[in-house]
């Protein structure tokens, strides 16, 4: 199922951005806007939408669509991480501890050692 949403939401977007840049822009009669004619579609409504108008509108509720789907699935999806599928007796063994207790202590080293005199010489 998400892999044919993944796939209708790649083809989606890849036509959606082919059907927007055959459209030609507001800004084609810009000249017509300056007294070169009567334009009605740079600040008039422009009537019905033509084919590539309702075909852009088309796709991108299809695009939302799919979008909101696949976001809805990525949260649904359980997480899970490289460290569970992580077998315990691969994993190293921990240090022994009575192995460091047997272990001799160094003795710390004193840096000079000062005479002591008993008290009252």
């Amino acid at each position: 199922m998400i892999i044919l949403v993944t796939t209708v939401h790649v083809l989606v977007c890849v036509g959606l951005i082919i059907v927007v840049l055959l459209q030609t822009g507001k800004g084609a009669d810009m000249g017509a806007a300056f007294g070169g004619g009567s334009s009605s579609t740079v600040f008039g409504s422009s009537g019905a939408g033509n084919f590539l108008t309702r075909l852009t509108t088309g796709m991108a509720v299809v695009f939302m669509l799919t979008s909101l789907t696949l976001g809805y699935f990525a949260g649904q999806r359980p997480s899970s991480s490289v460290f569970d599928r992580v077998d315990p007796a691969q994993t190293s063994p921990a240090p022994n501890p009575t192995s460091a207790a047997q272990a001799p202590a160094e003795k710390p080293v004193a840096a000079e050692a000062e005479p002591t005199t008993p008290p009252g010489q």
